[in-house]
């Protein structure tokens, strides 16, 4: 069989798997996060169809291209009234609760396997994304409290690209050599290391905001001048990835930058004021949105199902128990502690915050980033990265397993228990 024929073969596995996990997930109503992963284990390094260098070969372009489609869909989803309304409460959880994910997270993956703090904090931050796409079919499924669920929901769309931005400055900190760090080393000249992480991370965080609410502008005034009637399909890509693009050529942060214009495309109505332009946008967008959110799910699949594939089975098993503990220490106390952030706007009581701290399952950006050290170290022939890059791939895929499965089960129990009492009070405000 040719290299061409052998890809071809893995996409049509690819697919198929992806397609079988989506009937079960719908069937049994459980997250289709772990079976795609467990397919991609079981027909990749267990029965050998996926080949693992095909897989991850794959996997780097996949990562790159998903990542792109799964945030400009998810930022076109959210709301500003709502943001607006919880600010402060996902502000908090989007810094220094990511933050002290990362650092509890990175510690604890230290301590367990013996590694330096440095490779630990590589994996803190690549862990410390929560997953949209677990949780708004979750929430879909089991109605909790609206304010609880925006939350939740929106802080975990925010911290996708956001742990993605501190994946990154953690890759320039362990690897200064790498592309990604020709920033934060030219930084690093005129200060120390340590301010420089920190200016990078403001200088990727402020600046593609920016870039993308100049771009989202942009390509509104583009459909009110042009009106094109056509093709939204081919606008969406052209914005998301021309907003990538623009964001990595100016060492800012191109997946930002996506999430940013789905934002701004997502409230129209409220920034733009032209109501007849808005009601044409918005019938335009709604075909868009279709699309970009059916090309989210052939990503997810690809990337869970390709993780699973390139996992090492001797790494896997001699890192299960020790990660399977890692998992429950970022589950039962790295989240907690991160949301403990929230206490001084004594805006949440305490079983609120109990759920919230308990509801915060890994996925497709731990996923798609876990595979990155590795990669590196592969590229730069670095023995003691790619040691590590084995250990982090195995440690995150275990994290993402336990906390989708762990967290998807109990939803509707923790409901019951703690927010049962704000129902009846969320009816009341809405009659109002």
């Amino acid at each position: 069989m040719s290299y061409t024929e052998l890809i071809n073969f893995t996409i049509i596995i690819v697919v198929t798997l992806g397609f079988i996990a989506f009937i079960l997930s719908n069937r049994y109503k459980i997250s289709s996060v772990p079976i795609l992963i467990i397919l991609g284990l079981l027909f990749g390094p267990v029965l050998g169809l996926i080949p693992r260098n095909d897989a991850h070969h794959l996997f780097n372009y996949t990562r790159i291209f998903g990542l792109v489609l799964i945030l400009f869909a998810e930022g076109q989803n959210l709301k500003w009234p709502l943001i607006k309304k919880h600010f402060a409460t996902i502000g908090l959880l989007d810094t220094v609760g990511l933050f002290l994910t990362a650092i509890i997270a990175g510690w604890a993956f230290s301590f367990l396997f013996h590694l330096p703090f440095s490779a630990g904090f590589l994996f803190g931050a690549i862990i410390s994304a929560t997953d949209p796409a677990t949780l708004i079919p979750l929430f879909k499924q089991n109605k909790v409290d609206e304010n609880i669920e925006t939350v939740i929901v929106t802080e975990s769309i925010f911290n996708d690209p956001l742990g993605i931005v501190l994946t990154i400055l953690a890759v320039a900190l362990v690897v200064p050599q790498a592309s990604e760090a020709h920033l934060m080393e030219s930084i690093a000249h005129y200060t120390s290391l340590y301010p420089a992480a920190v200016l990078f991370f403001l200088y990727e965080v402020i600046s593609s905001v920016f870039i993308g609410i100049l771009l989202g502008g942009i390509g509104y005034w583009i459909l009110k001048e042009i009106k094109p009637q056509i093709y939204p399909e081919i606008f969406g890509l052209i914005m998301a990835f021309g907003g990538f693009f623009i964001g990595e050529l100016v060492l800012t942060s191109g997946y930002l930058v996506a999430t940013t214009i789905g934002i701004v495309f997502g409230n129209h109505n409220l920034i733009f004021k032209d109501d007849k332009v808005n009601k044409n946008f918005g019938t335009f967008l709604s075909s868009e949105l279709n699309f970009s959110e059916t090309l989210s799910d052939l990503a997810t699949i690809f990337i869970f199902i390709l993780i699973g594939a390139t996992i090492n089975l001797s790494v896997f098993g001699k890192t299960f128990i020790t990660g399977s503990i890692l998992a429950l220490v970022i589950i039962f106390i790295a989240r907690p502690i991160s949301v403990l952030t929230l206490l001084p706007l004594k805006k949440w009581s305490f079983k609120q915050y109990l759920f919230i701290s308990l509801e915060g399952p890994r996925g497709v950006v731990p996923s798609a980033m876990s595979g990155l050290p590795l990669s590196l170290g592969l590229m730069y022939h670095n023995k003691t990265l790619i040691s590590w890059g084995e250990v982090i791939l195995s440690a995150t895929l275990i994290t993402i397993i336990i906390s989708v499965i762990t967290e998807t089960l109990w939803v509707k129990f923790l409901s019951g228990k703690l927010l049962k009492d704000n129902n009846p009070k969320e009816k009341k405000v809405k009659a109002a």
